[in-house]
């Protein structure tokens, strides 16, 4: 492997993994702090692909798409959490699991309905289609790039949040014991809502960017869903940065498996998941 295609693999496989650690910080956060199994994060991601494909036929431009679609989708976070997630909360984790596997197939319905079940594309901006040239044969778009620096951006906003504000604060003492952090006077329902709509705002931005490069399709969440929760799993459930660091893993391990071990590459992040349980069967970092 020469360099430039190491290099390219290499910005694959970071971009990747922060597009993982997008999705898995909003799961990760919903699990630790409420303890709902949500089958369904996987739609959210979906539903901002559709709402890029959508908005941006609409505006003509796909930053107002995703600035206009992440409103929406964290309204539409809060809607479903005040509707159905705060009557489970304290039920047992099978009517969770029932709930949310319901909810793939009723958002499934709605996308047929709404835009039907062809592959849609959404185009790149103009202003970010170019390529940036590594040798004579080989170029990087400026695109991924983009994607890259916007969840950079939002996984240091993120962190910040958790762990500089007040807000932060709270968010953590309910992900440690949210009894305790009742008791104590933290309005854990106005907690439980704002993680909810955050969670979701993050796997529907992942979708948005990723629309450009993947396409809109039925059923893409279900695809990014499992490894959302390996990257959940590594990382320690409730830990933010510990999404960060395993989805940087998986993203290394699922892209180079790809490119030097093609016919092994779909255990190898399984591999990952199992040695890092055996080590520390909590995931790598605690909440």
């Amino acid at each position: 492997m020469d360099f430039p295609t190491f290099l390219i693999q290499l910005l694959n496989s970071v971009q990747y993994g922060l597009l993982l650690f997008m999705l898995a910080a909003g799961l990760t956060l919903i699990f630790g702090i409420m303890g709902v199994v949500n089958l369904a994060h996987g739609s959210f991601y979906m539903l901002g692909a559709y709402l890029a494909y959508a908005l941006s036929g609409f505006f003509g431009n796909l930053m107002l798409a995703i600035l206009t679609g992440t409103v929406l989708a964290v309204l539409f976070g809060l809607a479903l959490e005040w509707l159905l997630f705060r009557h489970f909360y304290q039920r047992e984790h099978l009517d969770q699991v029932l709930l949310t596997f319901g909810l793939i197939y009723i958002f499934e319905e709605l996308r047929s309905m709404l835009w039907g079940d062809d592959v849609h594309g959404v185009a790149v901006p103009q202003l970010l289609s170019a390529s940036i040239a590594l040798n004579e044969n080989q170029s990087y778009p400026v695109y991924r790039l983009f994607m890259a620096g916007v969840c950079i951006l939002l996984a240091i906003g993120l962190y910040l949040l958790i762990s500089k504000t007040k807000l932060g604060m709270k968010i953590r003492a309910g992900a440690f014991n949210h009894d305790m952090a009742g008791a104590l006077g933290i309005n854990i329902k106005l907690i439980h809502a704002v993680v909810f709509a955050m969670g979701v705002g993050l796997a529907s931005v992942a979708g948005m960017l990723a629309a450009p490069i993947s396409s809109v399709y039925p059923n893409m969440g279900s695809q990014v869903l499992i490894m959302c929760f390996v990257v959940v799993v590594i990382g320690g459930i409730g830990s933010v940065r510990g999404a960060l660091i395993s989805a940087l893993l998986v993203g290394l391990v699922d892209t180079f498996g790809k490119v030097l071990l093609p016919s092994v590459s779909g255990m190898l992040v399984y591999m990952l998941m199992a040695g890092v349980l055996l080590w520390k069967p909590e995931g790598l970092f605690k909440a």
